[in-house]
C-alpha cells in the first residue's frame, strides 16, 4: 500500500524530532540511494558506518518510492550520498526538513556528466536529462570515493588513519577492476550494443563502446523508433540485446526476434560491483567479437 507524501512527511518530521536525542553508538547511520553505493561507502568506512540503501534489490531506480521504514531511518541518518536519481529531487528536500542534522554529499562532484540524447535515435546533440548512471565506471568511482573518505575523516576524524588503509586498499581494487575491462574489452570487431535501458553509457564512454538504447526517459518507443532501431540492429550485426530486471523486456525482445539476436541480462544495481563489472565485461566482449 503507497502513503501519500504528506503523511510521510509529517510521519518523518515526528520521528526526526523524537530520535535527535538518541544515544550515539560507535558507528553511524548513513543513507546511499543505490546499492552499488553501499558498497562503496562501506569498504572506506568498514564498521564505523551502518549503510542503508533507498532503492533495495528488485525495484527500480526510475520510479521509485521510499517506504515509510525508510523514512524512520533516514530521521536519524547522519549523511546521504545522493547519485542524481530523479527521486531524490522530490524526496531529499523533506527529508532534510525533518532531519535537519543530516548532511547530503552529492556524489557528482568534480565527474564530467553526460546528458542523454532525447529519443532513442536521435544521433545529433539535443540533449536531455543527465544521465545518472556514474557508477558503471570504475574511473568515475575513484573520484566518488576521493569525496567519501573525506567526508568519513572530517566526520569522525579518529578513525582517520582507517579510513585512509580502507580507501587505498579499495583505489587498488578499481585499479584492478579497470585493468581487467580493458584487457576484456580489447580488440573487439564491434563497438556499439543494444540495451533496452540506457544504463551503461559512462561505462561505453569509459571503454570505446557506444550504447544504443530502444528506450529514453521511461518511454517506451513507437512503431517508427521500432522500426529504425530494427533496421539499424540488422546494420551493426547486433547478436544480443541486453535487459535489465527491473523493466519490462517485451520490446527488447520484440526488437531481437526481428534481428535474431539474443536477449540477455545485465544488473547495473549490483550490490557485489566488481564481480559484476567483470562479468558485464566479460558478456560484452563475448557479444562484440
Amino acid at each position: 500500500m503507497k502513503i501519500g507524501y504528506s503523511s510521510i512527511f509529517y510521519l518523518v518530521i515526528f520521528l526526526g524530532w523524537s530520535g535527535s536525542n538518541a544515544h550515539a553508538t560507535d558507528s553511524f547511520s548513513v543513507f546511499v540511494s543505490l546499492l552499488p553505493q553501499k558498497y562503496f561507502v562501506e569498504r572506506i568506512g568498514g564498521s564505523r558506518v551502518q549503510v542503508s540503501v533507498m532503492v533495495e534489490p528488485g525495484r527500480s531506480e526510475e520510479i521509485y518510492e521510499p517506504t515509510p521504514k525508510q523514512m524512520i531511518r533516514l530521521a536519524q541518518a547522519k549523511f546521504y550520498f545522493r547519485i542524481g536519481m530523479p527521486f531524490e529531487d522530490i524526496w531529499l528536500k523533506s527529508i532534510v526538513k525533518a532531519n535537519p542534522n543530516i548532511k547530503v554529499i552529492d556524489c557528482r562532484q568534480d565527474i564530467p556528466l553526460l546528458f542523454t540524447p532525447i529519443a532513442s535515435m536521435d544521433r545529433d546533440n539535443h540533449h536531455g536529462a543527465v544521465d545518472p548512471h556514474i557508477w558503471t565506471s570504475p574511473p568515475l568511482v575513484k573520484i566518488m570515493a576521493v569525496h567519501i573518505r573525506d567526508v568519513l575523516v572530517e566526520s569522525d576524524p579518529d578513525y582517520s588513519h582507517q579510513f585512509e588503509k580502507n580507501y587505498q586498499d579499495f583505489i587498488q581494487d578499481l585499479d584492478k577492476l579497470d585493468q581487467f575491462i580493458r584487457r576484456t574489452l580489447s580488440g573487439l570487431s564491434h563497438h556499439r550494443f543494444m540495451v533496452f535501458h540506457p544504463a551503461w553509457r559512462y561505462f561505453a564512454h569509459t571503454y570505446g563502446l557506444e550504447e544504443i538504447a530502444i528506450e529514453y526517459a521511461g518511454k517506451d518507443p513507437g512503431a517508427k523508433s521500432l522500426s529504425a532501431l530494427i533496421m539499424l540492429g540488422r546494420q551493426e550485426g547486433i547478436r544480443t540485446i541486453f535487459v535489465q530486471k527491473q523493466f519490462s523486456q517485451a520490446n527488447a525482445e520484440l526488437v531481437a526476434r526481428a534481428i535474431g539476436a539474443d536477449v540477455i541480462s545485465l544488473d547495473p544495481l549490483a550490490e557485489d560491483y566488481d564481480n559484476n563489472l567483470r562479468y558485464v565485461a566479460t558478456v560484452l566482449a563475448r557479444a562484440l567479437k
